[in-house]
């Protein structure tokens, strides 16, 4: 049997659920309809579910185990020390009660908290989605000049809004934007060219200890300029072959034009 493609193997079982992001269930949905693999592992996994909905697969939790769970569901008392981590601590020990390994708990509480971080793997991973929109022609999900068209798009496709300035009085005109997948969450794709130099501007929410603006960092990754800086409450990674003084000159007046709005 083909396995699923690697990074779909948990989003499914999340769409089939109904536990996705608006734009994580379109991503999904987009996948299916070109990838048999995939689509034959999700009729799969429709039908497992259908079968184990049936009256004579259902076995009724002891009431001791009831009674266990109800237990466990009293809030704990506040604690001053750390009372963020009262909360998952606390769900911690009910999927315990339940019969959950902690193993996987954990590692589902590490995809619910995922931000993509910054890192060699990260930065390669957007050269080469940058290098993909090129190769696939699949530059824009939605193609035009018009912010006021390109930003409203993003509503209900993203769990953010992100700002998008229009620079083309700069020399850096914006051709559209689309949905991308990075570090495992769904993130948007500014695209602007100058000249014949395509620019993509990748955006997502920063970390919650990052929220203030941080200074430029530029890098080379395989013959293409990356500059990431953040501000506005957002990371901003902008990938190209354009040459790094004019990538600095494009981010200085993404940053002027955004100042001002």
């Amino acid at each position: 049997m083909t396995l699923p493609c690697s990074d779909m193997e948990v989003l499914l079982h999340g769409h089939l659920d109904g536990e996705l992001d608006a734009a994580n269930s379109f991503r999904v949905e987009d996948h299916l309809r070109t990838c048999a693999p995939c689509a034959s592992e999700y009729h799969r996994l429709q039908e497992l579910r259908a079968a184990i909905r049936e009256g004579g697969l259902r076995y009724r939790a002891p009431d001791a185990l009831r009674a266990r769970v109800l237990e466990a569901l009293v809030p704990a008392p506040a604690s001053p020390i750390a009372p963020t981590a009262a909360g998952w601590w606390q769900r911690l020990r009910l999927s315990q009660h339940l019969g959950i390994p902690a193993a996987a708990f954990a590692a589902g509480l590490a995809v619910a908290l995922i931000v993509p971080r910054s890192s060699p793997d990260l930065e390669q991973e957007l050269v080469s989605d940058h290098v993909r929109s090129l190769m696939a022609n699949h530059i824009t999900d939605v193609t035009t000049s018009d912010r006021h068209t390109v930003k409203p798009w993003f509503d209900g496709r993203l769990d953010f809004a992100p700002p998008v300035v229009d620079l083309v009085g700069d020399g850096f005109a914006l051709t559209g934007g689309r949905l991308d997948y990075v570090a495992g969450r769904a993130v948007a794709a500014l695209v602007y060219k100058r000249r014949e130099h395509v620019i993509n501007l990748f955006i997502w929410p920063a970390e919650k200890n990052r929220v203030n603006a941080e200074g430029a960092q530029s890098s080379v990754s395989n013959g293409y300029n990356t500059l990431r800086w953040s501000g506005s409450g957002m990371t901003f990674w902008a990938v190209s072959d354009l040459n790094a003084v004019e990538l600095q000159e494009f981010m200085h007046r993404f940053q002027d034009q955004l100042a001002r709005q």
